[in-house]
């Protein structure tokens, strides 16, 4: 199927799906004001729990926006966003929260979903603990994995910078897959291409792991000077962020093969497969200020910061329109 025809299914369905709220009607806009920009520019990186930040390239563009852009960020999302490089970007909470502290302007706006991380290990390590002495491997030392990582390794008692051996690599699923390292932290498709082919085994699942499954894993933030000078904007990425997270439950099959046709992902069931296993109705029920201090007290403990988290509150974020669009998007 060419790409054309496919991209006009997709926006038949999404104008289908208009009466079930994922597309907003003309009085919600109006509400809103007219646009100040129509250009917006998102953080590319090529995992598939940024499905969200993809379909909404559609919904922009019937809201007016008309030049939408994904740039490439090289795995490193936050970094890019406070340089500018980008207006927004979809990525786990901690790389943002350490921006904050570091004074870089950027601002947490919503709660995406949770649940987009799993850690794969030898048949012998059992549990995080089991990590002391192993070797880990990750994309960069402060990439999300590792914080991640490190987070968890702080949490149960771990000294992450001497307790594990951590080896960083860009494709570290390899590594694993080749038996030169002992556990991993992916995010799909990875753990399902590893679960298909019958190596290692899940000693973490984000999505229903306590405590770290109770916390938003994926937020949207935006560059600070955007936010600001173009709030009618900003609310409305944010609006087609959110409908869009509601489409990946509601259609997930459609969305899926948006996923693939935008090069996102190279098998269509492995998309559709993550599509279905993450919590994406997250958005609706948890609060992003219990993440933010979650996240940002392990990373406190962990040495990373040095806020308390009540200042990256303060300094870093802004909930007026997730808690608008909430009330809105109801349903």
């Amino acid at each position: 199927m060419s790409g054309t025809q496919t991209r006009r299914r997709f926006l038949t369905a999404l104008s289908s799906a208009g009466a079930a709220g994922f597309i907003g009607g003309v009085n919600s806009l109006a509400q809103d004001g007219g646009l100040e920009t129509t250009s917006v520019r998102f953080g590319r990186d090529p995992s598939i729990c940024l499905a969200p930040q993809i379909v909404a390239n559609e919904l922009l563009r019937a809201d007016g926006f008309t030049d939408v852009r994904y740039i490439d960020v090289g795995g490193e999302g936050a970094p890019a966003l406070a340089r500018g490089e980008s207006d927004f970007y979809l990525d786990f909470s901690p790389t943002f929260i350490i921006e904050i502290d570091a004074g870089k302007p950027i601002t947490m706006l919503a709660g995406v979903h949770i649940g987009c991380f799993e850690i794969l290990a030898r048949e012998a390590i059992r549990s995080i603990p089991d990590l002391k002495g192993k070797t880990v491997g990750v994309p960069a030392i402060g990439s999300s994995p590792y914080m991640f990582l490190a987070s968890m390794a702080s949490y149960v008692g771990l000294d992450p910078a001497k307790d594990i051996r951590w080896v960083t690599s860009p494709t570290p699923m390899e590594l694993f897959a080749e038996g030169k390292i002992d556990a991993f932290l992916g995010w799909p498709p990875d753990p399902q291409d590893l679960r298909a082919r019958n190596i290692g085994h899940v000693i973490f699942n984000g999505g229903t792991d306590r405590p770290w499954s109770q916390y938003f894993c994926c937020m949207l933030t935006g560059h600070r000077d955007y936010v600001r000078r173009y709030p009618v904007a900003t609310k409305r990425v944010m609006r087609a962020i959110l409908k869009a997270t509601d489409l990946c439950v509601n259609q997930p099959e459609r969305v899926a093969q948006r996923i693939v046709d935008a090069g996102y992902a190279d098998r269509y069931d492995y998309a559709l497969q993550t599509l279905k296993e993450i919590p994406f109705t997250s958005w609706r029920e948890y609060d992003p200020d219990d993440t933010v201090r979650f996240y940002s007290l392990r990373l406190r403990e962990s040495g990373f910061i040095r806020a308390t988290p009540n200042k990256i509150l303060a300094d870093g974020t802004d909930w007026r329109f997730f808690n608008e669009l909430k009330r809105e998007l109801k349903g």
